[in-house]
């Protein structure tokens, strides 16, 4: 077994007016050479809101940048013209490619937070493209997959994959067989189990031995999970 437990709350804390972010790998001033990259994922971010504000116009680019929100709404505007606002259960994906600005804040109607995932592109000259999709997830539907093969949204990864699963209290889930896969529990709680101790909103499982193995939810839950196959990172 090899199975490593991020605690979400040694994740790297940031505050500014209007926003609270925890940053799950090393970003900007916060540097820890344990903590750089899983794969292709070089950013998890788990960012909270309040109405109208967030991350004004700002460049990116070599990146593929997937936004799920949890709760409340992030209006999002890009280069490409895109102007899209995603509520809670929608993802967008945002290939930067040679380069792009773009915005995203809470909307009007209140506070929202969302995850963000940022992941290096196989190929960083690409043109900037954006694409969203909405989630059926349900307790009892398993793992619903939004992005990578099979899903409705793509992701210049090769073998990445994002899937999301609502749970309801009692429920299992068997997570992916892949050479990486990171679990990620976005609300509720899961029992403790052969891979650890109880785990709290804001935890995560990394796990790089490629056997599936079994969470479950004690109450009603949230897991966004990514697998990366041989061909990602």
């Amino acid at each position: 077994m090899n199975v490593e437990i991020r605690r979400g709350t040694d994740r790297f804390v940031e505050r500014a007016p209007g926003r609270l972010s925890h940053h799950a790998f090393s970003f900007g001033p916060h540097l820890d050479p344990e903590r750089l990259s899983f794969g292709p994922m070089v950013c998890h971010d788990d960012h909270v809101l309040g109405r109208d504000t967030g991350f004004e116009e700002h460049p990116h680019e070599a990146l593929e940048i997937v936004t799920w929100v949890v709760s409340g709404s992030v209006v999002h505007r890009d280069g490409t013209g895109a102007v899209e606002t995603l509520r809670a259960g929608d993802c967008g994906v945002l290939s930067a490619g040679t380069g792009v600005r773009h915005s995203e804040l809470a909307g009007p109607e209140g506070p929202a937070r969302f995850v963000q995932v940022w992941l290096r592109p196989d190929d960083p000259d690409a043109a900037p493209a954006y694409a969203r999709a909405g989630s059926d997830a349900a307790p009892g539907a398993g793992l619903v997959r939004l992005v990578g093969e099979g899903g409705p949204l793509a992701v210049a990864v090769a073998g990445a994959v994002f899937e999301v699963a609502r749970l309801g209290a009692g429920e299992t889930l068997a997570l992916p067989a892949a050479p990486r896969v990171h679990a990620f529990v976005a609300t509720g709680a899961l029992l403790r189990s052969s891979l650890a101790e109880p785990l709290a909103a804001g935890d995560a499982l990394c796990v790089t031995d490629g056997a599936s193995y079994s969470v479950t939810a004690a109450v009603p839950t949230e897991m966004l999970v990514w697998s990366f196959g041989t061909g990602a990172g």
